[in-house]
């Protein structure tokens, strides 16, 4: 039996929870709060703070927050949203579920995110909104994106799903858009093992969407009761379920409060990797654009089969062999077969994304990475190339 590179297998994204963490939620417990509650509402004021503008409502996934800023934009049968190819199914199935039809914009291959040029390429007199994903971190060409959108008066979903700590020329990412949508998964850099949040331009959008992430109704239920005395709600939307719990929040409030101490943790670790991995034959992430910031959420290295002498399935079986858990990051959209049957996308309509998405491997990238899971990871990858 040959010998791995860990005993136990590294999971991968596996986050850094603290006892803050696990205090607050049995406070939450205790407190009899376990559904939406006063620590959503904090989570919801802390998390506009460390944007510094804009208004929050927080849901029960990315996904959720996506669906419910397309369903606030209004968007009709037959309205058109370009996003791009290379991201996670929830991109495109919350425009399907709001009722829009998806339009593929291919990507830079340098940045992995979506090209503003093959975004204008793609508006038609059907187009009504623009969907960039900030792919691993990476904030996308938002002053090109935000004067297209203004030329053909667009509307823009920011997917931030990689992205709390962007920025693109001192801004954060989630606050050019009409809504910006944020994940606390549990590999996120924030996480609360399921969460999401929108951020919205005004007060009226977000209860917009506060009241559709709530069934419909005109209060909250904590709100309900109040020193005032009880409030009857009313529906006022068909909506839809999609609120988060305190015990949710309990553990967000404390995973934001040290986001930048996480952020700088992974970024020495994300030094490390480039400088270890430098001379081998995989591609590595490309350096930052001026005035931006990078979340450092995803480590992706190309492993392109014809340098590597591997192809990505393979290196995954084997850093899987070692112990180490990858992740792939991801396969383009239109290789999946109910994408590609419905609206009849062709993988030469977006050869950038179909290549980079065959190529793609996430490595372990977390602030609870210990020195020696690093010093792991990286020995796998060699000896993975290497056999």
């Amino acid at each position: 039996m040959p010998v791995r590179t860990k005993d136990n297998f590294l999971v991968f994204g596996a986050p850094l929870i603290g006892q803050e963490e696990i205090d607050e939620v049995t406070a939450s417990m205790k407190s009899g709060w376990l559904g939406t509650g006063p620590k959503v509402a904090r989570f919801e004021k802390d998390f506009s703070a460390y944007l510094g503008e804009g208004f929050a409502a927080a849901c029960n996934s990315c996904t959720a927050a996506l669906h419910l800023s397309l369903v606030a934009l209004g968007l009709k049968p037959g309205d058109e949203v370009i996003t791009t190819p290379l991201t996670f199914c929830a991109s495109v199935n919350a425009i399907i579920h709001a009722g829009g039809t998806p339009v593929l914009a291919d990507v830079d291959p340098r940045t992995m995110n979506i090209d503003p040029d093959a975004v204008r390429e793609k508006i038609t007199d059907r187009t009504r909104a623009i969907l960039p994903v900030h792919f691993a971190g990476r904030a996308c060409d938002m002053d090109a994106l935000m004067a297209i959108a203004a030329e053909h008066d667009l509307k823009v979903v920011e997917d931030c799903a990689h992205a709390i700590e962007t920025t693109y020329k001192g801004q954060h990412a989630g606050t050019f858009g009409d809504f910006g949508c944020f994940s606390f998964y549990v590999t996120k850099n924030v996480a609360t093992g399921e969460g999401g949040m929108v951020m919205a331009r005004t007060a009226e959008d977000i209860g917009t969407v506060k009241v559709l992430g709530l069934h419909g109704m005109s209060a909250d239920a904590w709100k309900r009761f109040s020193d005032d005395g009880y409030k009857h709600y009313e529906v006022i939307h068909a909506g839809f379920k999609y609120n988060m719990m305190d015990i949710q929040a309990a553990i967000g409030i404390h995973q934001l409060a040290r986001v930048e101490e996480n952020f700088k943790r992974r970024c020495e670790v994300w030094d490390i990797y480039r400088e270890a991995f430098a001379a081998l034959p995989v591609g590595l992430p490309a350096d930052e654009e001026p005035d931006t910031r990078h979340a450092r959420h995803l480590f992706t290295i190309l492993i392109d089969p014809v340098y590597a002498g591997i192809d990505r399935d393979q290196f995954l079986t084997r850093m899987n062999r070692e112990n180490i858990g990858c992740g792939v990051h991801y396969l383009s959209v239109p290789e999946h077969p109910y994408y590609r049957d419905r609206y009849g996308w062709k993988l030469e309509d977006t050869p950038q994304a179909v290549a980079l998405g065959r190529q793609t491997v996430s490595l372990p990238l977390s602030a609870k990475l210990t020195d020696d899971d690093v010093a792991d990871v990286i020995k796998a990858v060699k000896l993975c190339l290497e056999a």
